[in-house]
């Protein structure tokens, strides 16, 4: 293994945050790589170079039929033995936005049963309008690889089907006790310790328990809907001019994490 781990960024048609994702694991230490899903379809065999997958944001295939369900059709029925020897080495994967739509459609990131189907989906906003905001998040223990040592962040959203839904209540209650509901959103202006139940539009698509991001049940495969590739410098906060901004920005240590993983 390189001094330097090796990031590979997946990218599909539709694709537009690739950049600057692969500029925020650069940022960390890491060595990303940009890669059409094409060339990785045509030798899966090269995924086991890489340390770390990830999947940005961006509307994959024009989010057609749902978002990011053809992107994860594609790694479901053509990658699933090369992803699955990936997940096993202790490796990281991370599903940015349409990437946490990607692993969830794909099965990647949660159980799927048989008989019952996936535990969770991504659904459409309960405002039923694609939202563009900040929000405050609360880390929730410290299962998750991307998010150790971190306490909360204030990230952008940008998404019209980021509404998280369990299977059921027995999904739900299966996903807390196992500690895999590590991100939740949290009221904007509010540091009461405030636990559940943040209005619209602190929750902006109305997730169910608040969720903004899950892990599976290793903590090495994280899908969130905020991106914290566009909160890795102070000027990107959004009241920077009035001295509020942190240096570095708060979504930079989720990339640092993953590079320090392999350290």
């Amino acid at each position: 293994m390189s001094a330097r781990p090796r990031v590979l960024i997946l990218r599909a048609p539709g694709t537009n945050c690739d950049v600057e994702t692969a500029f925020a694991f650069e940022r960390a230490g890491g060595q990303a790589e940009r890669w059409h899903i094409r060339r990785l379809l045509e030798a899966p065999h090269r995924l086991a170079e890489f340390q770390v997958l990830c999947i940005p944001g961006g509307f994959s295939y024009g989010d057609d039929v749902a978002a990011g369900r053809i992107f994860a059709n594609q790694l479901r029925r053509h990658l699933a033995d090369a992803l699955r020897q990936f997940k096993a080495a202790d490796k990281l994967i991370l599903g940015i936005c349409n990437g946490f739509q990607v692993l969830i459609k794909s099965g990647l990131l949660l159980d799927d049963d048989p008989g019952l189907g996936p535990q969770a989906t991504l659904t459409w906003n309960d405002s039923g309008r694609y939202e563009d905001r900040w929000v405050r998040l609360r880390v929730r223990g410290s299962k998750c690889v991307f998010l150790r040592g971190i306490e909360s962040m204030l990230l952008p959203v940008a998404h019209a089907e980021g509404k998280f839904v369990p299977r059921d209540g027995v999904a739900l209650e299966a996903l807390a006790r196992q500690e895999q509901l590590v991100l939740t959103y949290r009221p904007l202006r509010d540091d009461d310790g405030q636990e559940a139940g943040t209005p619209y539009p602190d929750n902006p698509n109305g997730s169910v328990a608040d969720v903004a991001g899950v892990c599976d049940k290793t903590g090495r495969v994280l899908g969130l809907m905020p991106h914290p590739e566009r909160h890795i410098d102070p000027l990107q906060h959004p009241q920077w001019t009035r001295g509020k901004a942190r240096d570095p920005g708060d979504g930079l240590q989720v990339f640092r994490n993953a590079v320090e993983y392999f350290s």
